[in-house]
């Protein structure tokens, strides 16, 4: 397993004495400071004046486009979480975040959306979709998108909104799992019997803030419903590992192997821990009742940490089912997810692991993975911890890291967006 890998106590310069880093002036500085280098980094060098959003290199500049495309591929989850962020932005107060929130909900509209069959495309470039299949892990960041800025109040999200509530619950819902299905042709005609746990992960992230923008409690439920499937029956039964890939009728595939991006054979720590976070935010919504919820989320982020951190730092991206590193490449998310578990947890209960594991994630991201020159977050290292572009090209993605930054600093009992609609920054 690598090094130390199941070694769960911090040394001894991080110890936990002395009050959380989070209720310390200087590091609350450091986080905010770091959030807003973030958004400045991606607010105007992604802005495609075509529509949508460049993907970054490395000192942030727009990638060029791939060869054979007309223009630069966007695809929607890319789209939606800028839309996602910079309604974040726009509650920090950073000045023109809505017009990028205005840029990525009209290029969600008009371009990843099927005016013909309905839906939303993956991936699309100048001229139309580049990859016209409906996916349940897309649609989940666009129900998101329209969430968070239904928070701002933004004119053009309610019909989104509407909108992709519908396909969800049409196309998507599998009433009889409490889960959604996969992929879809674009005309709806499904893609084999592959079910996921990462697409539905996300829809349990994106429900919740529907439900915190609307009061609906039909998200609320979807919500339950999907972590009840997905963490309290098999995640449970695996020993607080989450499975990652399903056949038709929810039984674990321990020999799946697919795209190393969204479907990594084996277990992925980051995602134990990213569903570690939302379970707390999820216990507090049905209000503190299952408690299971809270059980699973300690249970998943303690074994997570003794099994997927590496000797020399940082989580394995992959883990075969022996809980030995399949990918030694550690990916900035997980980390960002693993600083965010850590934060909350330590909010909601005093074992003094959490505050541990908090700073000494936060001591590794700030030396190996925050890039100090260019701005954004290393995507990858190798494991010798030098950056690397194996999977990952540039700097691709704000999302996870501004989560890390912001999510520390609110309460646990909600979205970032609920918690700065609340004025607590």
């Amino acid at each position: 397993m690598g090094e130390a890998a199941n070694d769960t106590t911090a040394p001894e310069w991080v110890s936990a004495a002395g009050p959380r880093l989070v209720a310390r002036p200087g590091h609350r500085q450091w986080l905010l400071a770091e959030a807003m280098r973030l958004i400045t980094f991606f607010q105007f060098a992604s802005f495609n004046p075509q529509g949508g959003f460049f993907t970054l290199d490395t000192a942030g500049q727009p990638l060029a486009p791939r060869a054979g495309n007309s223009g630069v591929e966007r695809q929607i989850h890319d789209t939606s979480r800028m839309v996602h962020c910079f309604a974040i932005a726009q509650q920090l107060g950073i000045p023109g975040a809505e017009r990028v929130v205005s840029h990525g909900l009209d290029f969600l509209w008009t371009r990843h959306r099927d005016a013909k069959h309905g839906g939303y495309f993956w991936g699309v470039d100048d001229k139309g979709p580049t990859n016209a299949t409906k996916q349940a892990y897309g649609h989940a960041f666009v129900l998101l998108a329209a969430s968070s800025a239904t928070v701002i109040g933004h004119k053009d999200a309610g019909r989104l909104l509407d909108d992709v509530t519908q396909v969800l619950q049409a196309r998507f819902w599998d009433e009889a799992h409490g889960a959604v299905r996969e992929e879809f042709a674009a005309d709806w005609a499904p893609l084999g019997s592959y079910r996921g746990q990462n697409s539905n992960m996300h829809l349990t992230e994106a429900a919740m803030a529907a439900y915190e923008a609307t009061g609906d409690t039909a998200y609320l439920t979807m919500a339950q419903r999907i972590a009840r499937l997905i963490i309290n029956r098999h995640a449970r039964a695996e020993g607080w590992r989450v499975a990652e890939h399903f056949d038709a009728d929810w039984n674990v595939d321990r020999a799946y192997v697919g795209d190393p991006v969204f479907r990594p054979s084996g277990t992925t720590p980051g995602h134990a821990l990213e569903w570690s976070r939302l379970l707390v935010q999820l216990w507090e919504l049905s209000g503190r009742a299952e408690s299971w919820m809270i059980e699973a989320a300690k249970g998943l982020f303690l074994t997570t940490v003794a099994i997927g951190w590496a000797g020399n730092g940082g989580f394995y991206y992959t883990l075969d089912w022996e809980n030995r590193p399949a990918r030694q490449d550690r990916f900035w998310w997980p980390l960002a997810e693993g600083m965010a578990a850590a934060a909350v947890l330590a909010s909601v209960d005093d074992d003094p692991r959490f505050e541990e594991w908090y700073r000494r994630i936060a001591g590794f991201v700030n030396s190996h993975v925050i890039d100090h020159k260019h701005g954004g977050w290393q995507p990858e290292l190798d494991a010798q911890l030098r950056p690397i572009s194996n999977v990952f090209t540039g700097k691709p993605d704000i999302y996870h890291a501004l989560q890390a930054c912001l999510i520390p600093l609110l309460p646990p009992t909600g979205s970032i967006t609920r918690g700065l609609k609340g004025g607590v920054i």
